[in-house]
């Protein structure tokens, strides 16, 4: 509303008081609730948020998540944004929260990746985290990973590739974590031979991944990657593999139905009757 809220500024009276409740249509799991009340504070500072459920924790159909009070106006005029956030970031956390139940039982560290919203990076990764997930690295600048396109740069042969991985860990800190991906069982030996930390498996078939698993043989952390699904993360976790990556969490999830049902309080004037806030 760059230039005020026309609506509420026709309709509703300037010394209007809001009281609303954040209600769930369907079940989940919450994330942003302290954003959720940060909006409608970046509007007005007298707008109070109640919050009633912990980020992180889940609810059903018809709970109240938080309550909202304060001038009508700035209620109304942050209404939007503050449920556009909350609802996505839910979604996040709900989804995230199926593919961590799918393999439940295993070791495996179910992560997210860089395939996020603009602008959303930070609140959907913290979004995943309520669901249950854990975060990839968060940009270019965190670790390195070697990807197709960075290999088919510097030579496909296992001569090379071992050469270009103990190439680039000489030019790192001995900090810096290595990953390297692979779409075929027939790179890992040179990957291996390079020294990488991490070894992603890309797009391979459950009996390559079972197979990758041995020959790496705890030399690495073995990520799985690609076409992962609710339907195929607990037979892929089942294979070994230490970390799936799924860029499905934050790319795939949809907004959680939630709702902000609102009315005005009612005052005592002075003569003794009742008004609506004006």
């Amino acid at each position: 509303m760059p230039f005020g809220d026309l609506t509420s500024t026709a309709f509703v009276p300037a010394d209007a008081t809001a009281h609303a409740q954040l209600v769930a249509r369907e079940p989940g799991v919450l994330a942003g609730g302290e954003i959720f009340a940060r909006t409608f504070a970046a509007v007005d500072p007298d707008v109070v948020v109640s919050l009633a459920t912990d980020d992180g924790a889940r609810f059903g159909p018809g709970d109240v998540l938080a309550t909202v009070q304060g001038p009508a106006r700035a209620v109304l005029g942050a209404e939007r944004v503050a449920l556009n956030l909350i609802q996505r970031l839910s979604g996040v956390a709900t989804l995230t929260s199926q593919y961590v139940a799918a393999v439940a039982g295993n070791r495996v560290r179910v992560t997210d990746t860089r395939k996020t919203t603009p602008g959303l990076r930070a609140l959907e990764r913290y979004a995943v985290r309520c669901g249950g997930g854990k975060n990839h690295r968060f940009s270019l600048s965190d670790a390195v990973m070697a990807k197709d396109n960075h290999l088919a740069l510097v030579g496909s042969s296992p001569e090379a590739l071992t050469a270009s991985i103990k190439a680039a860990r000489e030019r790192l800190p001995h900090t810096t974590h290595i990953e390297v991906e692979v779409d075929r069982v027939a790179q890992i030996d040179a990957v291996l031979a390079g020294g990488a930390d991490t070894i992603m498996l890309d797009n391979f078939t459950l009996e390559d991944l079972r197979r990758g698993v041995e020959l790496i043989d705890g030399r690495a952390l073995v990520e799985a990657s690609g076409g992962v699904s609710l339907e195929t993360i607990g037979a892929i976790a089942a294979t070994g593999v230490d970390i799936i990556s799924v860029g499905a969490l934050t790319h795939a999830a949809r907004a959680l139905d939630l709702g902000l049902d609102m009315g005005l309080e009612m005052h005592v004037s002075p003569t003794g009757q009742e008004s609506s806030g004006s």
